[in-house]
């Protein structure tokens, strides 16, 4: 076996850690962030006429044609778990999101928001945060391990937040602790499960399935994202991809299980990650399917920036089956996600 020095194992356990974010924003790019305020966008479709397609449309992946919009988000609320994928810091992402929650709770709905931006060592402050009024804000993205577990700018992701404590909304941390992931990608699974960590997040009871579709999906965008490492440090990596998607859908059924038992609650769960965590379907709707074997009613929407340029990679992604829905946004002001290479 190859050791590396330790200076180089600490330099690949960072990127690795970064990596593992940027993986998932999309399954193509890593997109530099947006820091920009939130506005609101026209909500006009301009219609490229060679192809049929136009800003703010969602699309159907299995027929490639867009669906009429009122009638598609009146359809969202019949779900148990409505997934969102995003271009990370891509802010009318943040706006198609708002747009799904506002036409769900003007419409009677009370969905509750889960998170890929917020570990479960934050859940505490967030729960303080969005049921006190008055809570000092800074105080808020302290304790609620912000920096640690996502960092960049809170306010990209505020608008979520604050949608949430206006209308009195529930927000679930998905993530794990960075510190529990951190450990995965440094030791590999068999070794962190031995560790103090594994046990304090209560992991030792879960099953990290490693299933073979999403093995060659998340192991090929790894290596093709990031060369230079040897096979264990892929290795560790997409255990750490396992990891997480294992974790986010333990929490995405304990919302389930506690929002059938709940009166209070009365709508979808909006999940709302990077795309690379709905994509095909593999790394978390497929586990939490598999967890929930008494049925679940999910969908996939997979937000991407659209301009004429993109029409056919857009296009093969929906051939392959990157989700269920497509909705075409706006670039961000960084531009369109970018290839690895």
């Amino acid at each position: 076996m190859k050791f590396l020095s330790v200076n180089r194992r600490q330099v690949l356990w960072g990127k690795g850690l970064s990596l593992l974010l940027c993986l998932f924003m999309t399954t193509i790019s890593c997109q530099v962030a947006d820091n920009s305020v939130l506005h609101s966008a026209s909500t006009e479709v301009h219609v490229d006429s060679q192809h049929g397609w136009g800003l703010w449309q969602v699309v159907d992946a299995s027929t490639g044609v867009a669906v009429a919009y009122e009638e598609w988000l009146k359809r969202l609320s019949s779900y148990d778990v409505v997934y969102l994928g995003e271009e990370h810091y891509n802010k009318y992402h943040i706006e198609a999101a708002l747009k799904v929650l506002d036409f769900l709770v003007r419409h009677g709905a009370r969905p509750v928001i889960a998170m890929e931006m917020f570990g479960w060592d934050g859940q505490a402050a967030l729960d303080q945060y969005l049921t006190t009024e008055g809570e000092d804000r800074t105080r808020f993205i302290q304790e609620s391990q912000w920096i640690q577990n996502w960092g960049g700018a809170y306010e990209d992701y505020e608008p979520l937040v604050q949608f949430a404590r206006q209308h009195r909304l529930g927000v679930r941390a998905l993530n794990p602790p960075k510190a529990l992931v951190r450990s995965v990608v440094k030791l590999g699974l068999a070794k962190a499960k031995e560790e103090p960590l594994w046990s304090q997040w209560r992991m030792q009871a879960e099953t990290i399935v490693d299933d073979p579709a999403y093995r060659d999906k998340i192991l090929h965008q790894l290596q093709e994202c990031h060369g230079g490492g040897t096979p264990e440090d892929y290795e560790t990596m997409y255990q750490a991809s396992m990891v997480r998607d294992e974790a986010m859908a333990r929490t995405l059924v304990a919302l389930l299980t506690e929002g059938r038992a709940s009166p209070e609650r009365d709508g979808p769960i909006v999940s709302y990650t990077g795309g690379g965590h709905i994509q095909y379907q593999l790394p978390v709707p497929k586990r939490v399917a598999r967890r929930k074997n008494d049925g679940v009613r999910q969908v996939t929407v997979y937000l991407t920036s659209f301009e004429t340029s993109r029409t056919e990679e857009i296009r093969h992604l929906m051939e392959d089956g990157i989700a269920d829905y497509v909705w075409l946004t706006p670039v961000s002001k960084k531009g369109p996600p970018r290839r690895c290479r």
